[in-house]
């Protein structure tokens, strides 16, 4: 064990030098501040796992996003009945059809100025503790309870005044964001304590993968938010209606790309085997990503079978591969378990970057899309290091 989690802690070191190998500016690296956030990380990665209180409450929290998918099923249960409370229940009603309650929950927060107000809190605890720049920090807890397009999309004035280097900045780290609202359907596939453990070390290392590819030097009088103008709210009950709508498109999305990627991952194996009958695509990707899951301290066998599951989820969606774990996570051993449960807990894949970049051709001026368009395997590169640190901090302490 002791071998292995040194390569565990030698792959921190490797997937961060890997940051400044490619960084656009490795001169404006501000590597105090770095080292800030990677020392919070690292305290927040143990008192999530080892730490008894910190166990106490991330179990606390996935029971809580449990129980809202249980009182889900109350309505779920009312229209199909036959759906729910069976044996082997469907991926798209154990995992999806509960989305239907869990985000008209957080857009009502939204309407009543919780949420907001507990986002604002957060960034400014976050960017006083890092010493990064106010908006990155508060765009960084945006992400995690709204998703990236959701929290470019609120951030649609900041965007217009920031410069097209700091939106690359705000693109790299959209990469490596989720979306509270989809929290319940993930604790339902893989176990809740690493989903929500990963939620809280993805933001930082978001920002501090962010700041190393791509620095970008803030002058005290850039660093402000802008303040958005208070529009008069419409009747609840339309808001909600709208919400209740959104849930239902969001449920369709998730679903519709889950079945026409699996359908095009088993068609191109069917392809590849023609040429020869061992040739998969899993295959493939696991001999390209090999290197970076056996930095996570597993034996060759396992990290094997990790790097197809790294190659599967960037090819395709998080929730292919949860889809495929589900019923035998709870088999893997500690570590593998682990790293590779916090490695799946973001939305850094293909179809993501195309969204990413999408948001931004609505929100801001050619000079940020170009820029943006011409660095996406910046912005890929900067998802995969981000999943990979968090899982690395995670699996130094799950053995």
């Amino acid at each position: 064990m002791l071998g292995y989690l040194l390569i565990n802690v030698i792959g921190i070191l490797v997937f961060i030098g890997v940051a400044y190998l490619i960084s656009k500016n490795k001169q404006q690296i501000q590597w105090k501040s770095i080292s800030i956030m990677l020392a919070l990380n690292l305290f927040l990665a143990w008192f999530l796992i080892s730490f008894p209180i910190g166990r106490a409450m991330v179990s606390g929290a996935a029971y809580g996003f449990n129980w809202l998918v249980q009182t889900a099923y109350s309505g779920i249960g009312f229209a199909f009945g036959s759906w729910v409370h069976v044996k082997q229940m469907d991926f798209f009603v154990s995992a999806l059809l509960p989305i239907l309650l869990v985000v008209p929950l957080f857009d009502i927060l939204t309407y009543f100025n919780v949420l907001p107000w507990i986002i604002r809190k957060l960034g400014w605890i976050l960017s006083k503790i890092t010493g990064q720049p106010k908006f990155e920090s508060f765009f960084s807890v945006e992400m995690m309870f709204l998703g990236n397009t959701e929290a470019l999309a609120v951030s649609s004035l900041q965007i217009k005044k920031n410069s097209a280097l700091r939106n690359l900045t705000l693109a790299m780290m959209s990469m490596s964001c989720i979306s509270a609202a989809i929290v319940g359907a993930y604790t339902q596939l893989v176990p809740g304590r690493f989903v929500l453990s990963a939620i809280p070390l993805n933001i930082i290392n978001a920002i501090i993968i962010a700041n190393i590819l791509n620095p970008v030097k803030i002058k005290p009088e850039e660093d402000t938010i802008v303040e958005v103008q208070k529009e008069e709210k419409e009747p609840f009950f339309s808001f909600l209606g709208d919400s209740i709508l959104a849930a239902g498109k969001l449920i369709l999305i998730i679903a519709a790309s889950v079945i026409s990627f699996v359908a095009l991952a088993a068609l191109i194996d069917q392809l590849l085997m023609l040429i020869a009958p061992w040739l998969t695509l899993e295959s493939i990707l696991g001999v390209i990503m090999f290197p970076f899951s056996f930095l996570l301290g597993l034996p060759a066998d396992q990290a094997f079978q990790m790097a197809q599951y790294m190659g599967t989820k960037l090819v395709t969606n998080e929730f292919v591969v949860m889809g495929e774990i589900a019923s035998k996570v709870h088999s893997f051993a500690p570590h593998f378990q682990a790293v590779l449960c916090t490695f799946l807990i973001s939305f850094a894949n293909f179809s993501t970057l195309g969204m990413v970049i999408g948001a931004f051709k609505n929100l801001s001026d050619k000079e940020t899309v170009n820029l943006i368009s011409k660095n996406a395997g910046y912005l890929i590169v900067s998802g995969i290091l981000v999943s990979l640190l968090s899982a690395g901090l995670v699996g130094l302490f799950v053995w």
